[in-house]
Order: C-alpha cells, then structure tokens, then sequence
C-alpha cells in the first residue's frame, strides 16, 4: 500500500512539475527582470526574452527571427505594421537582450514587441506588456 502511495505521489509531482515547464516554455516575449506593477529606479536594468524565435540584429527578414522593441505608454504594434524609431519607440536592432533605461518619474506602459529585421510587427501574440512606477 505504501509504495502505491509513493508512486502515486510521484506521478503527481512530475506532473505538476511538466506543466510547469510548459507552461514556461510558451511562445512569446517576456520581461525576465521586471515584474508587473514593480517600482523601479530610473536609470534600470532591462533584460528582455524571446521563445519561439531567434535574437538577431535588424537586416532582411528570416522567418522564425527579429529583434526586440521597447513600445512606452503604447500597446502592442499590429502584426505586418512598421514600428518607427521615436523617444517612446525604442529599437534593439543590434540585437541586443538588456538595456539600461531612464525614464522620468512617473506610471508608465511598458510593452515589449518583437519584429523581424525591417521593424515589421510580428503583432499580439509576440507582445506583452506591464505596468511600472518610477521613482
């Protein structure tokens, strides 16, 4: 009888333990570093993730690859659409996974958004978005 229960218990763990993963392993962006509804001092660290695609610097488009976007005060860009360069549209076309950002005090939106070497949206489901206070 105990060793049913052990096993049992096993089998339950690993089980919760794969969904986990999974569930982790989902296709998207996220904000490694930051959390939603975190308060933040201006300069802060950045460090950004893709699953699902490749991180590489702007150039002609590939499929499967791209690079991050930081939309602020914005929502996500819709798929096919360009996302211009602007204070509130920064682009990561080196490459990069991390940034040291400045920003006034005050709430903001901040969304990630991945495109592929022409800045063009790979839209909502390559998105996501969080709200921050800085100090």
């Amino acid at each position: 009888m105990f060793r049913v229960l052990t096993i049992t218990a096993i089998a339950f763990l690993f089980a919760a333990c794969s969904s986990s993963i999974t569930e982790a392993e989902d296709n998207g962006v996220s904000f490694l570093n930051i959390e939603d509804g975190a308060t933040l001092s201006s300069p802060f660290l950045l460090e950004m993730g893709v699953v699902g695609m490749e991180v590489e610097p702007k150039g002609a488009p590939r499929e499967g690859y791209g690079h991050h976007h930081l939309l602020v005060n914005d929502d996500f860009a819709p798929e096919g659409t360009v996302i211009v360069a602007d204070p509130r549209h920064i682009h990561y076309g080196g490459g990069q996974t991390n940034d040291t950002v400045s920003l006034d005090p005050g709430t903001y939106k901040l969304t990630l958004q991945f495109a592929d070497g022409m800045h063009v949206s790979y839209g909502k489901s390559w998105a996501k978005s969080i709200t921050v206070t800085v100090e």
